[in-house]
């Protein structure tokens, strides 16, 4: 009686725990579906009156409607996702399973960029990308990715490399292979859970990311979702915060369904980088 009374207890305070964090959105969904007046009169989560044209004020604020700036999102992470899953991956592999001067040098300062901030290396980022006329572009935002520049995605691919064995290997050089058929036909298909896990994380990331977009686009019609959502919140005029948490709803449907149908690879992803 006394182990029920103890897992009653603790699953009580993880529900209590749930509740506090999940207060805010909730509390934003409801927001969103209130008169604008009524918003910030009451911290509850009931409904008095029901207000569903927050949604088509939002959606129609601008001059494109809110599905241009999801579009513009969109391609952005499917460059930086497409980008994160190739070089990435090709660079896991240099580093688990290629024979080269320097490797363990060159891995070490690979994990040392991890630690580096972005604001370290924003301003000779723009001054780069401004000379090669790519500021007000998505450019910047999709071909660095191209060059393996998250450090954290291929530590941890080159970990779940390592945890296939390397007789795979040995078996298809036998049989002819190099290491570009080795690359292709044998790691790449076991490497299904952490290229989930990254192209998951770079959706996430990549989709809520504010500064860089912020930094890089300019003309309204390049913005994205991030940009969209700062540009209902207006210092002189009256903001329709109504219209504003309807679209930050909206905003993170996506994220929350590629979760939803992601994490079963997401967790056997982190659950097996490492080793067996």
């Amino acid at each position: 009686m006394t182990d029920t009374l103890r897992k009653l207890a603790k699953h009580l305070v993880l529900i209590l725990l749930a509740g506090i964090m999940l207060y805010p959105v909730l509390w934003m969904v409801v927001s969103s579906l209130r008169p604008n007046a009524e918003i910030f009169r009451s911290p509850g989560l009931v409904l008095s009156d029901l207000e569903t044209g927050n949604y088509e004020a939002g959606w129609n604020a601008f001059e494109h409607p809110f599905g241009y700036f999801m579009v513009n999102s969109g391609i952005v992470v499917l460059g930086a996702i497409i980008g994160n899953l190739v070089a990435c991956s090709m660079a896991a592999y240099a580093f688990a399973r290629l024979e080269f001067t320097g490797r363990r040098w060159w891995f070490a300062v690979m994990l040392l960029t991890i630690m580096l901030p972005v604001h370290v290396i924003i301003v000779p980022q723009y001054v780069l990308f401004s000379e090669f006329g790519w500021v007000n572009t998505f450019l910047p935002l999709i071909v660095p990715k191209f060059l393996a520049t998250d450090a954290f995605f291929v530590f941890l691919m080159v970990q779940f490399i390592r945890g296939i064995p390397r007789e795979l290997d040995e078996a298809a050089r036998i049989d002819g292979a190099g290491h570009p058929r080795i690359y292709l036909r044998i790691v790449l298909p076991l490497m299904v859970p952490a290229l989930a896990t990254t192209a998951i994380f770079t959706f996430i990331w990549t989709w809520n990311d504010f500064f860089s977009q912020l930094i890089y686009l300019i003309d309204p019609d390049m913005h994205t979702v991030p940009l969209a959502l700062r540009a209902f919140v207006d210092q002189q005029a009256g903001t329709n915060w109504g219209a504003t948490f309807a679209m930050s709803v909206v905003s993170l449907l996506p994220v929350f369904l590629v979760f939803l149908f992601g994490q079963r690879y997401l967790l056997r992803g982190i659950a097996t980088t490492g080793g067996k």
